[in-house]
């Protein structure tokens, strides 16, 4: 099957959204966040999707643009029915991937909790490594996921925890905030 991609302008920077082209409904493969340029998304997309063309996208997909567009600027919009293809994600990352879709906007939940309602309390290190796979950030929703204690933990996206805590502002997580970090990120992307 044939991937597809767009790049959209967003509170954050400039994302991209990678879909299959399926009929009749494209699923979702990728929500890449802002890089240094358009340039250097393209390149991160060709990298992880090779043959992925760019093309305007599907009204379906827009429509899926169009509710992450909103959720970027501070609505709290659900995004768990969006359909999403992990390809090749290990069964239990996909579990894992499961469990972090139902965290709503603006709350968080810990890698070890994830792992308590998996059944293997001992796992929050391997949900942590699940989270930096995911490839469809914002939609599978990586950033509500924190360390121990509400630490921020890592964040394998370009501007690392300085954009988590950034996604967690705007979505309006309880004592979030982004702090000076963000403003450097800002100054580079804008």
């Amino acid at each position: 099957m044939s991937a597809s991609f767009a790049l959209f302008d967003t509170p954050i920077g400039t994302c991209s959204l990678v879909w299959q082209d399926r009929t009749p409904d494209p699923t979702i493969v990728g929500l890449r966040l802002p890089e240094q340029s358009a340039a250097d998304t393209r390149a991160r997309i060709k990298r992880r999707w090779p043959g992925a063309e760019e093309c305007a996208p599907t009204p379906e997909v827009q429509a899926v643009i169009d509710r992450v567009l909103t959720l970027l600027s501070g609505q709290p919009v659900d995004l768990s029915d969006v359909p999403l293809d992990f390809g090749d994600a290990p069964e239990f990352h996909q579990r894992i991937y499961a469990v972090a879709r139902t965290i709503p906007p603006g709350h968080t939940m810990t890698y070890g909790e994830i792992a308590k309602r998996l059944g293997v309390p001992h796992e929050s290190r391997e949900v942590g490594q699940a989270m930096g796979k995911n490839p469809i950030a914002i939609i599978m929703p990586c950033h509500r996921v924190l360390g121990a204690d509400g630490k921020m933990g890592g964040f394998s996206a370009t501007g690392g925890v300085a954009i988590k805590r950034r996604i967690l502002e705007i979505e309006g997580a309880a004592a979030v905030g982004a702090g000076p970090l963000f403003a450097g990120l800002q100054q580079r992307n804008g």
